[in-house]
């Protein structure tokens, strides 16, 4: 199934898996009276409607190729679509790093699957409405504790992943960012997050089965689809 949440700024976000890609633009040329355009950079695919509606695909793994030969099209490049659902079915091995305070869980995938992984909860009390010394004390008791979580997160980056960078294509991202961006001024995971792409998936706390899930949603390609009437109001208001 795909994933489907609401924008900000008007219009949806819609996951797609690979496999499903091609069948997915055939479906929007057919809810929008056709295709009145597709333009394409190493970054994204826009596809618009004759209607006026807009799909904005972001290249996962990028760049997109320039252009790729063969079949039907030897004589010059494939369009767009094509070369992203290439692209995004390509055969890729990848980190996985998810972190909130409570949890981390860490893996490497092998075309959506997960061929090893490190999970491990935390205890990290949440913030008091005390006051005075108690509030200072039990500050400084949650300090140690998401410390203590952030440095056992790491220690797993450095076993599972770091041995293994030179086999992944990417690593993706997930939970909570500021545990991430922790972890991020850690130099010892440097040559990690260097491979780090940019999307960060939004995630519960992370567990063995969270982490197959994004192993899976990492491989998805991210399509923001804007009806004309949500383009032109944006439009409008900048």
């Amino acid at each position: 199934m795909s994933q489907v949440r609401q924008a900000a700024g008007g219009g949806h976000v819609v996951e797609v898996p690979p496999e499903r890609l091609s069948g997915w633009f055939d479906r929007f040329a057919e809810r929008n009276d056709g295709i009145q355009a597709t333009t394409a950079t190493p970054a994204e695919v826009v596809v618009t409607g004759r209607n006026g509606t807009a799909a904005t695909a972001t290249v996962p793994f990028p760049p997109l190729d320039a252009g790729l030969s063969g079949g039907s099209h030897s004589q010059g490049t494939l369009p767009p679509t094509v070369r992203l659902v290439v692209h995004a079915r390509r055969p890729r091995r990848i980190g996985l790093l998810l972190v909130r305070l409570g949890a981390h869980s860490v893996g490497i995938a092998d075309n959506g699957k997960v061929i090893a992984s490190r999970t491990a909860r935390h205890l990290v009390h949440g913030r008091s409405a005390a006051g005075g010394w108690s509030q200072h004390r039990f500050a400084r008791r949650r300090q140690g504790q998401v410390r203590e979580a952030l440095r056992e997160a790491a220690g797993d980056v450095l076993d599972v992943l770091v041995p293994r960078l030179a086999e992944l294509d990417a690593v993706v991202l997930g939970g909570d960012r500021r545990a991430l961006g922790e972890l991020r001024a850690d130099r010892r995971l440097a040559v990690v997050f260097s491979l780090a792409t940019p999307r960060i998936l939004d995630l519960g706390e992370p567990r063995r089965v969270v982490l197959a899930e994004a192993a899976e949603r990492a491989r998805a390609v991210e399509i923001l689809v804007r009806p004309a009437t949500t383009r032109k109001s944006l439009d409008s208001d900048q």
